[in-house]
């Protein structure tokens, strides 16, 4: 049975060739294109890795997303791979690195991710 991957992102370019690519190596893919209806999606499927977006409808919704996440009970060891360009879009001089309270994720991948370093970071991440 194929694994199922959640992305919530609100890009539709890169959500169609991050697609492209996990279907093309037997992922089940499903996408939202915020973080309201990305969490109802992650309660809904219950999938074994999430892809999430920062800025979307606001600039830290994201962060947010993941805290939620993070929080409900059936989804708290649900491993989430944070992809984001916010540090470039903001001009931040720092990048971000997972916390178990603040930024409850497995990593942090800068956009634009190379399609080898996600797939290793899926690879590494998702649920067995």
């Amino acid at each position: 049975m194929a694994k199922k991957v959640l992305m919530i992102d609100d890009d539709p370019e890169f959500v169609e060739a991050i697609s492209n690519l996990l279907d093309a190596k037997g992922y089940d893919v499903h996408t939202a294109s915020n973080g309201k209806e990305g969490v109802e999606k992650a309660k809904a499927e219950n999938p074994d890795i999430i892809l999430l977006d920062v800025m979307m409808t606001t600039k830290d919704e994201g962060f947010n997303v993941a805290q939620e996440l993070h929080g409900h009970e059936t989804l708290k060891d649900t491993p989430i791979i944070m992809m984001t360009g916010i540090r470039r879009e903001m001009n931040l001089p720092f990048g971000f690195e997972p916390d178990e309270t603040w930024l409850p994720v497995k990593r942090v991948l800068e956009k634009p991710v190379k399609p080898e370093v996600l797939l290793s970071a899926i690879s590494e991440n998702i649920r067995r």
